[in-house]
């Protein structure tokens, strides 16, 4: 079975001139073409696209990608190999740098009144007014992020590790629960739950159970609050939201 160039197009989320592209410097030359010269692509094609994209999202230039692909003593479980371990490196360089956002996106970003040294020495790496500008956009006309700016904006060095250490103290409980196989609907999680639910409400902003859940809610639906909760322990994002679910439910008015 064969593929039109558009086809091809649409499956790999790519433009036609970018194969176009990719045919003229030999990257990927399609096996057939129709008498009127039509591009048409087989699944061998297709599994060489999917290489060249691995590669391309690997910020590989294109020359390199064609020597990789085209080494003749290489063969595809080689290639895998090559793509595990790339994709491994990167996953746990994103996991460190993930492991401030929490801070950030929780409202750590807001008003923090430290020197470069100070935020080098609190946060190391991760610079924490990178979210900024998205805080603010998402959640700058809430009541939430008002009160949270008023609160963190005196908030010395000393507090910012304080308050770091706790958060960290909470993760690592829930953490420890989720790896002796505790429910998370058990009263222990839930309580651990609540704990961080007050930690938030007494160092940033009021958090009620509702606003507390679909911040559980986003623990899971946004990546780099996933990452954070994995890089602890893997699962913990799914069964952190769970927990607070489950005290959410436990608090509410009959």
């Amino acid at each position: 079975m064969s593929y039109s160039v558009g086809r091809v197009a649409g499956f790999a989320g790519i433009t036609v001139r970018t194969l176009h592209h990719y045919d003229e410097i030999g990257l990927l030359v399609p096996s057939e073409r129709t008498y009127a010269g039509h591009r048409r692509y087989n699944d061998t094609d297709l599994d060489r696209l999917q290489q060249i994209l691995f590669y391309r999202e690997l910020g590989f230039p294109l020359d390199e990608v064609a020597a990789l692909l085209d080494d003749p003593d290489t063969d595809p479980r080689a290639h895998l190999r090559r793509q595990h371990e790339l994709l491994t490196a990167r996953i746990e360089k994103l996991q460190k740098m993930a492991a401030a956002v929490e801070h950030a996106m929780e409202a750590r970003t807001m008003g923090i009144n430290l020197t470069p040294e100070e935020k080098f020495e609190v946060f190391g790496d991760f610079d924490p007014d990178r979210y900024a500008d998205e805080v603010e956009e998402r959640w700058g006309d809430t009541e939430a992020y008002r009160q949270s700016q008023r609160r963190t904006a005196s908030y010395t060095k000393e507090d910012w590790k304080r308050i770091n250490g706790e958060m960290d103290a909470i993760h690592h409980r829930m953490a420890a629960l989720l790896g002796g196989g505790v429910p998370a609907d058990s009263e222990a999680a839930m309580d651990v739950a609540e704990e961080h639910r007050r930690f938030i409400t007494r160092a940033y902003y009021d958090c009620g159970h509702e606003m507390h859940a679909c911040l559980g809610e986003m623990y899971v639906a946004d990546e780099r609050f996933t990452a954070t909760y994995e890089a602890v322990r893997p699962g913990l994002a799914v069964y952190m939201r769970d927990a607070i679910v489950a005290n959410t439910a436990r608090h509410a008015t009959p």
